[in-house]
């Protein structure tokens, strides 16, 4: 018990989010649904038009891709581990009408084909963002964007970042405003 207490108290202490793990757990990266105002920023920053793709990894409800179908008409594919999940991304992409322009796979996006998007958003911790960085540079298309939400990828330097006027007040989020950093892809980044 007092090692649960302890590791509370330094995640709410340290960390400005909620994605704060035990050790034997950090392969498994909590849902903590992106706010809607975020999503609407995410989707701004990385300039969404109709022609993108956009992969958002670790999609949990599929919010982020659901969004871009539905403001930009831009097709969509979510990665997401827990099947639940998917389910629920799936049936409300139905509710929305926008199946026919996305898509949602039950897989581990450390091991996903991300080669035809054109725009990735990803709300995951700084070390599956480190797991990810050689994927990203293997398959990634010269002009990709990426966004990520609060964590930034390790040893990329992003080409612009905000900070949303939102404070994040929800009960099951240590409070904190949301960070996005953008990224667009150029192989001479390594």
């Amino acid at each position: 018990m007092k090692r649960f207490l302890a590791i509370g108290i330094v995640c709410g202490l340290f960390l400005p989010s909620p994605r704060c793990l035990l050790a034997e757990e950090q392969e498994k990266v909590p849902y903590v649904p992106t706010p809607f105002e975020v999503v609407d920023r995410m989707l701004s920053l990385a300039g969404v038009k109709r022609d993108d793709v956009v992969y958002d990894l670790g999609s949990g409800d599929g919010r982020i891709v659901i969004e871009a179908a539905k403001r930009y008409g831009a097709r969509g594919v979510g990665i997401e581990l827990d099947g639940r999940l998917v389910e629920v991304a799936r049936a409300a992409a139905r509710r929305e009408g926008v199946s026919h322009l996305v898509e949602f796979r039950q897989a581990d996006a450390l091991r996903a084909d991300l080669s035809p998007a054109t725009v990735i958003t990803l709300y995951m911790l700084p070390s599956f963002n480190r797991r990810l960085r050689p994927a990203l540079e293997r398959q990634l298309r010269p002009g990709t964007r990426v966004v990520a939400h609060d964590y930034p990828i390790e040893g990329w330097q992003h080409d612009r970042w905000e900070e949303t006027p939102l404070l994040d007040t929800r009960p099951e989020v240590a409070p904190h405003k949301h960070i996005l950093y953008l990224y667009e892809w150029r192989p001479d980044r390594r």
